[in-house]
């Protein structure tokens, strides 16, 4: 996602206050940037905020990018910890409930069809239908990377907050893709206690 090899030169440009320099690092990294804060939020108008935000402080920061990693990576870790920012701004406000999503009322529990594109669509949906803080954390650990310890330091939580926010977000996804049909009759039989 944040795979555009490192230029130096035009980094070192940038850093001089090259304009042209500095678009082609926005350029570079917009698509990757908006998708990570729409991943992370609700609304494609946060996104945008975000990537608004992100390139402002890149640009902002770059007299500190020391090169020791990825540029890439330091964008990307600029861009979550935006998002987190609203995030967390936010918390304990109530959610504004999603629209109702016709991939997932089926009352077809899920199974794979081997159609790659189904599944990522039915799974972006379930995604949807996530807390904003749940949605995050998956997210941050399964697609980016993140380790708890990391998702605890930018949510500003325990470690313990990470995992368990993960193992909740889990399973409600695997409820979300896997309806349990309720006029199904029950199969177990009365045991005696």
């Amino acid at each position: 996602m944040f795979d555009v090899p490192d230029d130096d030169l035009l980094i070192a440009r940038a850093r001089k206050g090259d304009m042209a320099a500095m678009e082609a690092l926005y350029r570079s990294f917009e698509t990757s940037v908006y998708n990570l804060g729409r991943r992370l939020l609700s609304s494609q108008e946060e996104a945008e905020d975000v990537l608004q935000e992100t390139f402002l402080e890149v640009f902002k920061s770059l007299s500190r990018y020391r090169g020791d990693g990825h540029f890439g990576g330091w964008v990307r870790r600029i861009a979550v910890s935006k998002a987190l920012m609203r995030i967390r701004a936010r918390a304990g406000r109530p959610e504004e409930p999603l629209p109702h999503d016709n991939l997932l009322s089926s009352a077809q529990p899920y199974r794979p069809t081997g159609d790659g594109v189904l599944e990522r669509t039915r799974l972006e949906a379930a995604l949807a239908h996530l807390p904003e803080q749940a949605r995050a954390v998956v997210w941050l650990h399964d697609v980016e990377g993140f380790t708890h310890d990391e998702i605890a330091t930018l949510f500003k939580k325990s470690e313990s907050y990470s995992k368990s926010q993960l193992s909740r977000a889990h399973a409600r996804l695997r409820d979300l893709m896997n309806p349990v049909e309720e006029s199904m009759p029950c199969t177990r039989t009365a045991t005696n206690f």
